[in-house]
């Protein structure tokens, strides 16, 4: 491709991001514009090209990339709505008992950093939402207990490859590992949650009120309720140690998963003809299928901009910059408070390839921990954060003065231990 072809091909990328950022004040879904902008870009490689066969092959070969975090997704939100549905999250989220608000709000914290380890950070924050409302009566004390479940829910999505989706990106990808992973960044991702915890607990004092007898309730528990929640917890914890083990790629690791769940629900309800909205087919009915193609889209466009060579480009004119490691992984996280992390982390993956740093390099451990953690800045820079603007109708400006202060000492803190670790 010559090289007003490739910039046109920036152009188009940076045109369709701009349409994605403003998502809510152009009213066009984003799934739309990334779909949209993939197949254009695209179309335009093949158009530009001496030699559109090889270009096919390079098109169909980032297909497979990416079809494999799709499908993944796909299970593990199914798996997710399953144990929704049965009311399940309310064996856990029932046994917090703490009077004290600075109590309550350590619990919560820590509740939220280890479910969201496990399941994604968006489920976790909708749960702990959903269980604040009925704890928390007062609606200002109420923003500041979701604020930290915001920071909390993405602090515990980084330091597991199943607990955020930038981070399963870097696991599939095989830029990090399991145990590496793990060992990398508990210690930072807790350091964060600490931070942020400590100063958000600073107004807090006293008891907290006892819970109003017509608050919001927890979702009825459903037959076989906890069995569905054993199951499901093993079938996520299932997928990297099939992974580690038989070196089975996740996206099937999660299927098996699945597919248990679906034979478990089948026997539970077989006799009752009611049960339909507990059941896996109705779950599929209810996963975001638009938040599947959002991914799709974006992650093909990140492709058609790595075989046009801009971001080959971009990595040389960084590394003219800097070639410090935790400045790089910093800024990513700083933009991931603005632009969506995951076509952040994908251009991130193409552009310093595994033969620069392989895998579990402290880099990637360092990405990982910024793409993850750093869009609890602003509210609107990560899933979570979204979730809670729309459950709580909590302002920009609010989250700014009383949040943002917090999640970026807490970002900051994991930021510096983990370059120390490394």
């Amino acid at each position: 491709m010559t090289e007003l072809g490739s910039q046109a091909v920036l152009l188009l990328f940076a045109a369709g991001y701009v349409c994605i950022a403003f998502e809510h004040k152009l009213g066009i879904n984003k799934a739309a514009t990334a779909v949209g902008m993939a197949a254009v870009l695209w179309a335009m490689l093949l158009v530009g090209t001496d030699n559109p066969d090889h270009t096919l092959e390079v098109l169909t070969e980032h297909l497979a990339e990416t079809s494999q975090v799709i499908f993944f997704l796909l299970g593990a939100m199914t798996l997710v709505e399953v144990i929704d549905a049965h009311g399940a999250f309310r064996v856990v989220t029932d046994r917090i008992s703490v009077r004290s608000r600075r109590g309550l709000l350590v619990a919560v914290g820590l509740l939220t950093f280890f479910m969201s380890s496990v399941l994604d950070n968006l489920t976790t924050t909708i749960v702990m939402v959903s269980l604040l409302r009925r704890m928390i009566p007062d609606h200002e004390e109420r923003l500041l207990f979701g604020s930290l479940v915001v920071i909390a829910a993405n602090a515990g999505g980084a330091w597991t490859p199943i607990g955020d989706v930038t981070t399963t990106m870097l696991w599939i990808g095989g830029q990090i590992t399991t145990i590496g992973v793990m060992k990398s960044l508990f210690i930072p991702s807790m350091l964060c949650l600490a931070g942020s915890l400590a100063i958000i607990a600073l107004p807090l004092k006293g008891d907290r009120p006892p819970e109003p007898e017509h608050g919001h309730p927890s979702a009825t528990l459903q037959r076989g309720a906890r069995r569905v929640l054993t199951l499901g917890l093993m079938a996520f914890l299932m997928v990297p140690v099939l992974k580690s083990a038989f070196h089975l790629p996740p996206y099937l690791g999660i299927c098996i998963g699945l597919s248990l769940m679906w034979v478990l629900t089948d026997i539970l309800h077989r006799h009752d003809e009611e049960a339909g909205h507990v059941r896996v087919p109705h779950a599929l009915s209810r996963v975001d299928v638009s938040s599947a193609f959002f991914f799709l889209g974006i992650l093909l466009a990140v492709g058609a901009l790595q075989t046009a060579g801009q971001l080959t480009k971009m990595a040389h004119g960084l590394a003219s910059i800097t070639t410090s490691k935790p400045i790089v992984a910093g800024v990513l996280g700083a933009a991931s408070a603005v632009i969506d992390n995951v076509p952040l982390v994908a251009a991130i993956m193409r552009m310093y390839p595994l033969t620069q740093f392989g895998p579990d390099d402290p880099f990637w451990s360092l990405v990982a921990y910024c793409a993850g953690t750093g869009g609890s800045m602003l509210i609107i820079g990560s899933a979570a954060g979204v979730a809670l603007m729309g459950m709580e109708k909590i302002t920009f400006g609010w989250y700014v003065r009383r949040a943002a202060p917090a999640a970026t000492v807490g970002y900051l803190l994991g930021l510096v231990s983990a370059a120390l670790m490394h």
